[in-house]
């Protein structure tokens, strides 16, 4: 995982990552999500798909989609900071995803 997200010409882009937290320390969940907020850049894309509270809260409400099944379909949303703003004085991203404040469960 390191040595995809620091290398530029690898993984493709964008690059897609499932689970990345999968079998970590919860402190170095914390590390790859700043290595991830890192890779990222103008030029490459990282779309992560992950059910670690630890690893949201290393993230910005802008920079989360949330999926969602509404029926049979799925619902992409991409969160509101305005929305959320009261809440996240409170709470973290990862303390509202376990509430079920910002959906995806």
């Amino acid at each position: 995982m390191t040595t995809v997200l620091n290398a530029p010409n690898i993984g493709g882009n964008p690059l897609l990552l499932d689970k990345p937290e999968q079998n970590l320390h919860p402190r170095a969940i914390t590390l790859l999500g700043a290595m991830i907020r890192s890779a990222a850049t103008s030029d490459r894309q990282i779309v992560v798909a992950t059910q670690s509270p630890t690893l949201l809260d290393e993230f910005r409400p802008e920079e989360v989609i949330v999926a969602g099944r509404v029926g049979d379909a799925t619902r992409y949303t991409r969160l509101d900071a305005k929305r959320l703003n009261t809440w996240l004085t409170d709470y973290s991203l990862g303390e509202l995803w376990l509430k079920n404040e910002i959906g995806g469960r």
